[in-house]
């Protein structure tokens, strides 16, 4: 407890030191927040920051308080379309340009997880690291047969401040769902959790390299990506070594059009990758923003992606993955009763829902967008109009969803920026509707069923009493619904023999009841203020998640 409170006022205070508690406030009614604000001496003492322009002081902010909170600047500067200009040019740095630490403990780290000295391991180690990031760090070496490779080194201490950071999130997210009102529907508290799975997944560097193995295995027979090589004898939990890439940076779009790259095709072929790491794979690279990808200048004209980082890899369960994938294809079709149909099969939304008012709903946000070039598209406005639409419906945050989505937003992001022109639907719908007959061919129904049958068989001297149980539970919860409605009908019945003796009481008392309803129904999501500012991840992430 103790430890989080310091850790909310360090926050507190790099944020008033670089000023963001002006510019997160603005709009909202939290005045107190404001006198408090102004009380406090880190304001004073910090002018010149404060004066800075509002991009660099958010970058600065974020690198200050840590890796939780580079990484929620990331995710930010994945979607330029949803920022200001100025905003978008300084979360870009966070990428690949964090503050290294000293490259002779990198040195000393390798060392000890290794059992060797780096002149008995490479030919070469250079101590200056070619990239630094939020969990670890890059640096270039030579092995002794004169492969180049490089080598990733994890943050002293790393796993420490994770703890730390994550911890407060869980306590401001159990905090937010109380408070807010559609913290049910939000799920800060899980939402939270699988971030904190995953992020934790990144602290574990041979995890990293066998995501790597299995998605250079399955992009073998693929020239659209290329996943360079793991070197196991020079990998431990806190070291991988991996071959050494040679590519253009995917934000130089200048490089490419200079070797006369195919954009379109580039462009088209990020999505076939896409769609082949989800739906043939379900197995996907999930860090795809801009510092990881890199893209081959060897043949132009059928352009080739490399990638690198894979320390946050997706997968979804076999429901999932049918609701998504046809979720995605009725989309395609405009199918709009289907999609509103496919949500309550799966109880994204609730059981009692009317499919005709959330298909109108969707038709309405989703329509506009069709038939145009992504140029065109504002992605950002439609995900509001959905969030407010998901408000509406009671549609609950699907935390097991959460990487595929941030993907897809990466994958969107990226797409505009090679060729702005990309029909997205063209590209991806021959995919899906290829997708969806051969998961429906006979002979793949036929294997899963044959596969299934050794566990049907250990349940059949079972099934008898299986049955009956299922019979009795069924049978006792409509008794237990009867009992409910007979007692509903009584309530009502001694509520209009209360009316017919009360008179005017009743009126009155009815009267006063509406007013407070209307009272309650008219407020907004409480203001959260500082402590809004404090789960910032959470409630940026909340965003990028809907």
């Amino acid at each position: 407890m103790i430890s989080s409170l310091m850790r909310m006022f360090r926050i507190e205070r790099v944020f008033v030191k670089y000023g963001l508690d002006e510019l997160f406030l603005q709009g909202t009614k939290a005045n107190a927040l404001r006198y408090i604000f102004l009380l406090s001496p880190t304001r004073w003492l910090n002018k010149e920051l404060r004066e800075r322009p509002r991009g660099e002081r958010i970058r600065l902010a974020l690198e200050e308080l840590g890796p939780v909170f580079v990484k929620l600047g990331q995710v930010l500067s994945t979607r330029r379309d949803l920022l200001p200009d100025d905003i978008y040019q300084e979360l870009a740095l966070l990428q690949d340009k964090v503050k290294p630490f000293d490259g002779e403990v990198a040195r000393s780290a390798v060392e000890a997880a290794l059992g060797k000295s780096t002149d008995e391991l490479f030919a070469s180690f250079d101590v200056q690291p070619m990239a630094s990031a939020s969990i670890a760090q890059v640096h270039p070496a030579v092995l002794k047969t004169g492969e180049e490779v490089v080598v990733k080194v994890l943050r002293p201490d790393i796993a420490q401040l994770i703890d730390r950071d994550v911890g407060l999130m869980y306590t401001m997210a159990s905090f937010a769902s109380k408070i807010l009102e559609d913290g049910k529907r939000l799920r800060p508290v899980e939402v939270v959790s699988e971030y904190d799975r995953t992020i934790h997944d990144e602290l574990d560097l041979v995890l990293e390299a066998t995501n790597a193995s299995v998605l250079k295995k399955n992009f073998d027979e693929f020239d659209t990506l290329y996943i360079p090589e793991v070197y196991w004898d020079l990998t431990r939990t806190n070291v991988i070594t991996l071959e050494r890439i040679y590519g253009i940076p995917i934000r130089d779009v200048d490089a490419m059009h200079a070797i006369n790259m195919d954009m379109k095709k580039l462009a088209e072929h990020a999505v076939e990758i896409f769609y082949t790491q989800v739906f043939h794979h379900n197995f996907f690279h999930a860090d795809m923003h801009p510092g990881n990808i890199f893209v081959s200048d060897k043949n132009p004209s059928h352009p080739q992606f490399i990638a690198v980082d894979f320390g946050i890899i997706g997968s979804l369960t076999e429901e999932d993955q049918r609701y998504i994938g046809e979720n995605m294809l009725a989309f395609f079709n405009r199918d709009y009763r289907r999609v509103a149909q496919l949500h309550v099969d799966s109880g994204w939304v609730p059981r009692d829902t009317r499919v005709s008012e959330f298909e109108t709903a969707i038709r309405s946000v989703c329509e506009p967008i069709f038939d145009k070039p992504l140029i065109e598209i504002s992605f950002g406005q439609v995900l509001m109009q959905l969030f407010q639409t998901a408000r509406r419906f009671e549609m609950e945050v699907q935390p097991q969803l959460v990487l595929l989505q941030k993907t897809l937003l990466n994958i969107e992001g990226l797409g505009r920026q090679l060729y702005p022109d990309l029909d997205l639907w063209a590209t991806g719908k021959p995919f899906l509707t290829d997708w969806m007959l051969k998961r429906n061919d006979p002979k793949v129904i036929g294997k899963k069923l044959m596969s299934s049958v050794p566990d049907a068989l250990k349940l059949l001297p079972d099934m008898p009493n299986l049955v009956h149980g299922f019979l009795a539970e069924q049978g006792e919860s409509g008794q237990r619904r009867r009992a409910e409605e007979q007692a509903a009908l009584l309530k009502t019945q001694q509520s209009t023999r209360q009316t017919i003796v009360g008179g005017s009481v009743t009126v009155a008392s009815a009267a006063l009841s509406a007013g407070s309803m209307a009272a309650s129904g008219s407020a907004g999501i409480p203001t959260l203020g500082i402590i809004g500012i404090v789960i910032g991840s959470v409630m940026l992430l909340r965003g990028l998640w809907q």
